[in-house]
Order: C-alpha cells, then sequence, then structure tokens
C-alpha cells in the first residue's frame, strides 16, 4: 500500500477524534461497504464516527450493520453541515472529487481539518492524504490494505468482513470481470475465515428485488438497441414508466449490465430520463 505520509496519519489516528466518513452520491455496494467497515474499524480504536452520504441509497444495502444510521445529507442537511464543521478529520472513500458529493462538497471546502482519501478512480484531485490505485478493483479492498497497513487485521471481524466482502463482490461483477487480480480473491479468501457467508450476502444484495423493479427490467429489455459493429448496446427507461411503476431508489442499479452479457459486446449504455 502507498500513501503519503503515512507515518504521520496513523499518529492522528493513534488518539481519540470525531471523524466523518464520506461516501460519493448514489452511493453503491463499494461506497456503502468500504464506509461501513471504516467507521466500524475506527470505532473499535477508539474515535467518535459518523458516515454522511450526499443522498439516499438502494434498500438491498442496507441490511449491513449500522447501514441505517448512514445521516442522509438530502434529507437532514443542518445536522449533517454541523457534523461536518465539528469533525476533526475526514476520510473520503470511493471517489476522488468532490464535485461527486454536491452541496457537501462546499462544506468540505470550507472544513481545514485533515482529509484521507482512500479511492481506485483515475485523476484524484489533491487531498492531505491519498490511498489511490487504479488497479485494484474496489475501495473495499483498499480498506482491507490500510486496515493491513495500520497493523490491525486481528481487529476485522465478520461484520466488517461483511461489509468489505459486499464491496468486493459488487465492484467487481461476482469477480467476473478481467481486472478483479489474483490479490483481491488472496483478501476474500481471509475474509472467509472471519466467518462470513457468501450466500447470505449474495441474497441480501441480489434476491430481494421487487415486483416494481422486475416491471422496469423488462421494460428496459424491451427497449434494448444493438450495434454489432461497436460492439455495443444501449436501453433506456422514461420519467412516465419511473412514475408509473413507483421506481425506487436502487430500482434500476445493474440494469446496464445486461448489455454486457450479449455475446462479443464490451459496451453497455443505459439512459434514464429524469
Amino acid at each position: 500500500m502507498q500513501m503519503e505520509n503515512f507515518e504521520e496519519l496513523k499518529q492522528l489516528l493513534s488518539q481519540p477524534k470525531k471523524i466523518v466518513i464520506l461516501p460519493h452520491r448514489n452511493p453503491d455496494g463499494d461506497a456503502i461497504g468500504s464506509t461501513l467497515a471504516m467507521s466500524h474499524y475506527l470505532t473499535k480504536l477508539g474515535h467518535e464516527c459518523e458516515i454522511i452520504a450526499p443522498n439516499d441509497f438502494p434498500k438491498f444495502l442496507k441490511w449491513m450493520d449500522g447501514a441505517k444510521k448512514i445521516n442522509i445529507a438530502e434529507y437532514k442537511p443542518a445536522k449533517c453541515r454541523i457534523l461536518v464543521e465539528k469533525a476533526e478529520l475526514i476520510f473520503i472513500l470511493d471517489f476522488n472529487s468532490i464535485s461527486r458529493i454536491d452541496e457537501l462538497g462546499d462544506w468540505l471546502k470550507r472544513s481545514k481539518v485533515p482529509k484521507v482519501m482512500i479511492d481506485h478512480h483515475q485523476e484524484p484531485e489533491q487531498f492531505d492524504f491519498m490511498y489511490s490505485d487504479v488497479n485494484i478493483p474496489a475501495t473495499c479492498q483498499m480498506v482491507y490494505n490500510f486496515i493491513e497497513k495500520m497493523g490491525d487485521l486481528n481487529l476485522i471481524d465478520k461484520t466488517i468482513a461483511e461489509c468489505i466482502y459486499t464491496g468486493i463482490m459488487t465492484d467487481t461483477g461476482n469477480f467476473r470481470f478481467r481486472n478483479t487480480p489474483a490479490s483481491t480473491h488472496r483478501v476474500v479468501a481471509e475474509l472467509h475465515d472471519k466467518g462470513i457467508e457468501i450466500d447470505k450476502i449474495y441474497n441480501n444484495v441480489f434476491d430481494t428485488q421487487s415486483p416494481t423493479r422486475m416491471k422496469l427490467l423488462g421494460l428496459a429489455l424491451d427497449s434494448m438497441e444493438f450495434f454489432p459493429d461497436h460492439r455495443s448496446s444501449c436501453m433506456y427507461l422514461t420519467r412516465q414508466q419511473m412514475l408509473e411503476y413507483n421506481s425506487q431508489k436502487g430500482d434500476t442499479e445493474g440494469f446496464v449490465n445486461y448489455g454486457l452479457g450479449l455475446n462479443n459486446y464490451i459496451f453497455s449504455a443505459i439512459f434514464i430520463e429524469d
């Protein structure tokens, strides 16, 4: 793990602090998994942690321990702004630009406390402490690496392991993407040793779909258009369709991946009218 000034950060974490942890807007499994895992870990070190998400996230991620305690800035802006103002250290997970967190970004700009970015996306902004690696498929794996660098792998219990596994599983497309290296599988093996139940995690994420989601999926698939010369496909959903089926947050999560199931197709897009 490569992080500039790591020893300085480790020293900061040696004393209890008020810490705020932030995922990106429209947080997915990796964003929620990494923030929850980091929060549980830092709490074990004696810190007071709060997670603030810019907006709500899908119901199929709310089974993880602590997920229902995440502060939603869109719903409680005053409380969340105060939490940021009182924070002594801020962790930025699974995003690398404050433009991805809406109004939270303005609060972040005004905060003078040290900021720690852990992320795997390209072209990150500059923060006080940075662990950036585009070759790692999930921020959750980077959180695992961070805990290892801190010398605290013994603090990873089943709860933390479940959060980390969820993020890795979802961001690697159930381990089917080519950029999933052997190191990822080694981390997953260690998570297995913590007692995680992979069938339970998979069911909680993928097998809790509502009738509404299935109806919307049918409409999206029915709209699919194919561009074989470009090995690409696209699909769409209209605002009227979303309203008709009373679509909820997360209902369209993963729809775009169906286009990648076509033989020899390498690009898929979905357009959702808002």
